[in-house]
């Protein structure tokens, strides 16, 4: 994964917004802008321990006071989902897990910090589920709340996020956007400079000389109130946007705390007995705010902690002083750190762990009884599309006295999307490429197939990537002369990890792009680098003015090409003059790749998605690896919309060019649909050759309703 092909990027301050890639809200649009679905997680606790066997006939929800119909539900049991990311893929992303590893760089001391990375580690890769999605993010006094990496089930990069702690200064990054990929660690391996865990180990006296910066400007209670107020607001911030994220949240806050006695007061006891005896003799000169606690720090919290509570996310507090050794334990910074980590528990619904040297034993209880979700939905009449909060209440019929249940209070009402920030709009964009479902109102067909490379030991294939997006469903509702288009394409592997990507961003000024793009739309010309594996490969396109977008989500078999036929998809030239076409900026390969798309040796593109007339003639070009020498034959079958066959078509191979060492043999060949109804089909080609190898590559098509059509 060495490459990175983005061209004319979003700001540079994007890429360093708080929570980049966290999914976004958990609404969901339908065609209509007046109707959004609000999927609602909820779990069921009895003595600790998930309830199993519920319907949707056992819950009934309240928005506000008005019950709502539940016109979707969804059960996830972790414990009987196989293992993989693969497991949940048909499920919602709300379905999901979150945990949001929060590493305190100000309220702890470094070597906690350097130790508290190894035990974060091991709950990622021994006490999660693979499904669960993992971000990285920092704090501290100087810079806020900071993104390593955007929520991902990619554990080699949730391992580097945690090795590195993504400081600015000391480490290049990947030019992701959407935040999904922290760094490049197949490159990275690739020269020697990754610690065996798949990172850059960030030493303890980095950690020592960063503390000293933090904490040089004073130690005092004011400074300390000061702090703890600054803590609060940014930490309220990251609530709001956590707020927008799908599913239940969980915030592993790795801290030590700090001094209580700036938010509750002291529970020092011979302090508060030198303050009642102080009261006794001159009540005027006790210190209130060291006994009690300041108001005002404490109105901060709380505001911190109720949007926490709004956005559905949990602090599971961390002390990560317990991973200390004896003698470090008398340093005086500890303090009361325990009884600020243990009141933001309590106050959000997380868990306190106050001895983490054990993570998958301590969290163990938790993660068990969230290991069942209930996913209920509803469509609340007459929503307006303000940002206003929703609160929400659910209740379950006819449960045993302490069964408990768990949901998030309410929901924010989507805004229109030219009201939303910056950051809200990639965390739309994120969200969208996690959840991994074709949606949205723009029209749009990709079509990615792998080419091998003759580059020595290079095992990554060269997959070129066609986006088609229909220009009118793109326009449509759009006010402006100057089309503000986004793509992002992330190759996912079928474990979860982010092999490759790209993105652009472009204005299509429409008085030069003319009625071919008014009439039709653009077709754009992108690629990724991938190992051999099997992949989704997600593409984006959206109207960054009006919010319009559609994903299409297209699997990706790349081979080791070694031995055995591979067939590619079938490739259809499309007719001169259709699209605006347009592709991505070359970015500096160290391969030497040929124009893949050749027919008769000449260039040509091909269709993503062809548009054929029943019963028409169609060219295509077929292009196969590993064919033995003579003869070949092929059958064409179409598949209907459910993938049933719906019959045989006929196939006819008209010549056939003959590769090297490492290019492929070109089969020219004719397809002529049968009589089908309008519509959408499949084309599944088979081809064996003379030694009796046979393979089958599949592309969708349209018949058209007019006598004849067009490749597309």
């Amino acid at each position: 994964m060495n490459h990175t092909s983005m061209v004319t990027r979003t700001a540079g301050a994007l890429a360093l917004a708080l929570l980049a890639s966290v999914p976004a809200p958990a609404q969901r649009f339908g065609e209509s802008a007046d109707v959004v679905a609000v999927e609602i997680p909820v779990q069921v606790v009895r003595d600790g321990e998930p309830v199993r066997g519920l319907t949707a006939a056992d819950f009934e929800v309240f928005e506000g006071r008005k019950k709502q119909n539940v016109t979707g539900f969804e059960v996830v049991d972790l414990a009987a989902a196989p293992a993989g990311e693969g497991a949940l893929s048909g499920s919602s992303v709300a379905a999901r897990r979150h945990f949001l590893l929060l590493f305190d760089l100000t309220f702890a001391a470094p070597k906690s910090i350097v130790r508290a990375r190894d035990a974060a580690r091991q709950v990622v890769e021994t006490a999660l589920h693979p499904s669960d999605l993992v971000s990285v993010a920092t704090y501290s006094a100087s810079q806020g709340p900071q993104l390593v990496l955007g929520f991902t089930s990619d554990r080699r990069q949730v391992s580097t996020a945690i090795d590195t702690l993504g400081l600015p200064n000391l480490l290049e990054r990947t030019p992701d956007p959407l935040r999904l990929l922290v760094k490049q660690v197949a490159a990275e391996a690739a020269t020697g400079a990754v610690t065996a865990k798949g990172g850059i180990n960030v030493s303890a006296e980095i950690l020592e000389t960063l503390e000293f910066m933090e904490r040089s400007s004073g130690r005092g209670r004011d400074e300390l109130a000061s702090r703890v107020h600054a803590f609060s607001r940014s930490m309220a911030d990251l609530a709001k946007l956590m707020g927008a994220v799908e599913g239940r949240k969980y915030v592993l806050y790795l801290s030590e705390g700090f001094d209580s006695a700036a938010a509750i007061g002291t529970s020092d006891q011979e302090e508060i007995q030198d303050i009642n005896r102080t009261a006794e003799t001159d009540p005027t000169k006790v210190d209130s705010d060291a006994r009690f606690g300041n108001t005002r720090t404490v109105n901060v919290l709380e505001r911190m902690f109720e949007e926490f509570r709004r956005a559905d996310c949990a602090i599971q507090t961390v002390d990560i002083g317990g991973l200390r050794t004896d003698a470090d334990a008398s340093d005086a910074r500890r303090a009361s750190g325990k009884d600020t980590l243990l009141s933001f528990a309590k106050n959000t619904g997380g868990d306190f762990y106050e001895n983490f040297n054990d993570p998958k034993v301590a969290m163990g209880q938790m993660l068990r009884r969230t290991s069942v979700t209930y996913v209920l939905t509803i469509q609340p009449d007459n929503l307006k599309l303000d940002g206003d909060y929703h609160r929400l209440k659910v209740e379950l019929k006819g449960q045993p006295r302490g069964t408990r249940v768990v949901h998030r209070p309410g929901f924010y009402a989507p805004k229109p999307f030219a009201d939303r920030s910056p950051l809200e709009r990639l965390l739309d964009a994120a969200n969208t490429i996690v959840g991994g479902e074709d949606s949205g109102t723009v029209q749009a067909a990709v079509l990615a197939a792998p080419f091998r490379v003759a580059n020595g030991g290079d095992r990554r294939a060269y997959v070129p990537v066609l986006i088609e997006i229909d220009g009118p469903s793109l326009l449509a509702g759009f006010p402006g002369d100057v089309v503000p288009t986004e793509i992002y394409a992330y190759a996912i592997e079928k474990s979860g990890a982010v092999e490759d990507f790209f993105t652009q961003n472009m204005g299509l000024d429409l008085a030069k792009a003319g009625p071919v793009f008014k009439q039709n739309g653009l077709k754009f010309f992108g690629h990724l680098d991938l190992p051999p594996g099997s992949y989704s490969v997600r593409v984006l396109v959206r109207n960054a003015r009006t919010g319009a977008h559609a994903l299409r989500a297209v699997a990706v078999e790349v081979p080791t090409f070694d031995s055995g036929t591979v067939l590619l998809p079938p490739l259809f030239p499309e007719p001169a003059g259709r699209w605006l076409i347009t592709r991505e900026t070359q970015q500096p390969d160290d391969r030497q790749v040929e124009f893949p798309f050749l027919l008769r040796q000449e260039p040509f593109i091909p269709a993503s998605r062809p548009l054929l007339g029943a019963g028409q003639d169609a060219q295509l070009s077929l292009v196969a690896y590993n064919l033995a020498t003579g003869e070949v034959q092929a059958e064409a079958t179409v598949l209907g919309a459910d993938g049933k066959e719906v019959g045989r078509a006929p196939l006819t191979l008209v010549d056939r060019e003959r590769g090297g060492a490492a290019s492929p043999d070109r089969v020219t060949a004719t397809f002529k649909p049968p009589a089908l109804a309008p519509g959408e089909y499949t084309l599944q080609v088979s081809l064996t050759d003379a030694a009796g190898g046979r393979t089958t590559s599949r592309l969708p098509f349209v018949i058209t309703s007019g006598a004849k059509g067009s490749a597309r």
